[in-house]
C-alpha cells in the first residue's frame, strides 16, 4: 500500500482529508482512484490503514478502517551532524530515520562551508523536515523524526540538555570503542540508556576547541575504525551501532 504523512491535528476523525503536497503526489503522480486501500502515517506512533471514499482535483477523503500504534523506542537517538557540502545532508537525514533517529540537529561548526543566517537557517529547517517526511513514507516508520534549525556547537550547548549517553567521533583525541562506553554505562545504571546521542564532525574534523566543549558536556570520544570515514559514512556508523546494541 502506498503511505501518506498527515500530522497528528489530522488525524482526529475517522474521515482523513489529504491535500497539498500529498494530495498532488496521490492524484496526479501514482493515480490513486476512489477504492484503493492506502496508509496514513502521523508521525506520533500510529498508522492509519484507510480506503479511499472520494477524490477531488487537489484533494483525498479516506475512510480509517484500521489504526496500529507502535510506542516509542526505549531509547530516543539524536544525531547532531555537521552539515556537510552540497546535498549529502538530505542522505543523512534519511539514513538516519531509516535507523531510528528521533531528533536531527546540523551543526554549523568552524570547518564549515555553509554559513545561514536566521532565515537562511529556518527555510533550510523546512526542507530537511520535509526530507524526512518523505523518508518515513519510504520506511514505514511511526515516529517522525524532528529535524531542527541549523545552529552552532555552542548553541546547542547552552540548552544544558541532559543526554545520558553521549559520544563523539573523533581522530585528535584519546578515543574507546562505542561499546565500552555503553558497557560501562549499564554497569553503573543497571540498564542501558533512555537517551543516546552521538556527534559527528565536518571533513577536517572538529577543532580541539570544539572536541573540548562537547567532552566537556559529557560526550565520550569514540574510534570508528582505523579509517577516515566521510561525513555520512560516520553518522551511519554511529547510529548503526545504536540501533543494533540498543533498540534491537
Amino acid at each position: 500500500m502506498h503511505r501518506f504523512y498527515l500530522p497528528p491535528s489530522g488525524c482526529r476523525d475517522n474521515l482523513l482529508r489529504l491535500d497539498g503536497r500529498e494530495a498532488h503526489h496521490a492524484l496526479h503522480v501514482l493515480r490513486i482512484q476512489r477504492g484503493e486501500r492506502v496508509t496514513v502515517l502521523d508521525g506520533a506512533g500510529t498508522e492509519f490503514v484507510c480506503d479511499v471514499q472520494s477524490t477531488a482535483k487537489n484533494s483525498l477523503v479516506l475512510a480509517v478502517k484500521e489504526k496500529k500504534f507502535t510506542p516509542a523506542p526505549p531509547c530516543l537517538f539524536t544525531l547532531l551532524v555537521a552539515v556537510p557540502k552540497g546535498k549529502l545532508i538530505e542522505g543523512i537525514i534519511q539514513k538516519a530515520v531509516e535507523l531510528g533517529a528521533h531528533r536531527i540537529v546540523p551543526l554549523l561548526t568552524e570547518r564549515v562551508v555553509t554559513q545561514l543566517d536566521g532565515d537562511g537557517a529556518e527555510a533550510k529547517r523546512e526542507k530537511w523536515q520535509t526530507v524526512a517526511i518523505e523518508a518515513i513514507k519510504q520506511c514505514g516508520a511511526r515516529w517522525l523524526p524532528k529535524v531542527e534549525a541549523p545552529q552552532t556547537i555552542a548553541e546547542f550547548l547552552a540548552h544544558g540538555e541532559k543526554i545520558e549517553l553521549s559520544l563523539i567521533g573523533s581522530l585528535q583525541t584519546e578515543r574507546r570503542h562505542p561499546r565500552e562506553w555503553l558497557l560501562g554505562f549499564r554497569k553503573q545504571h543497571g540498564r542501558l540508556p533512555h537517551s543516546a546521542a552521538v556527534w559527528i564532525g565536518p571533513e577536517g574534523d572538529f577543532t580541539l576547541a570544539e572536541l573540548q566543549a562537547i567532552e566537556a558536556a559529557g560526550a565520550k570520544p569514540v574510534t570508528l575504525g582505523r579509517l577516515t570515514l566521510r561525513v555520512e559514512t560516520a553518522a551511519i556508523y554511529c547510529l548503526s551501532f545504536l540501533n543494533y546494541e540498543i533498540q534491537s
